[in-house]
C-alpha cells in the first residue's frame, strides 16, 4: 500500500478525479489548500506552485492505494502533464506504508 499524494492548482480538479477512476483508484479524499511560493524565487520551473504571486488557490488530493495502480496513476499524470500549455503542473508524490490499521 502506499500512499498518494498530489497537488495541482484547482482548475485540475476534474481531471485529477477523472484520471484517478481511469487508474483504479476506488476511494480519495481532496481538500482545497492555498499554495504558497516565495515571489523572490527566480525558477518557476522547479516550484510546485508555478506563480509569481505568493499565494496560489490550488488542491490537494490523498489516498491509499494498492502499489499496483501506482504505476497507472503516475503515467495518467505524466500524459496530462505533457498535454498542458501552461506553466502549472500537477505533481504527485508516493510514500510506501509499510503498516496501517485495517480500513
Amino acid at each position: 500500500m502506499e500512499l498518494l499524494i498530489i497537488t495541482a492548482v484547482r482548475v485540475f480538479e476534474k481531471d485529477i478525479k477523472t484520471l484517478l477512476k481511469k487508474a483504479g483508484v476506488k476511494s480519495f479524499s481532496f481538500m482545497d489548500v492555498t499554495g504558497y511560493k516565495d515571489p523572490e524565487e527566480p525558477s518557476t520551473s522547479t516550484s510546485w506552485f508555478a506563480t509569481n504571486v505568493g499565494e496560489r488557490q490550488s488542491i490537494l488530493f490523498y489516498a491509499f492505494v494498492a502499489k499496483t495502480s501506482m504505476d497507472g496513476v503516475m503515467v495518467q499524470i505524466k500524459k496530462l502533464n505533457e498535454s498542458q500549455q501552461t506553466h502549472s503542473k500537477i505533481h504527485v508524490a508516493a510514500m510506501d506504508i509499510s503498516r496501517m490499521n485495517n480500513l
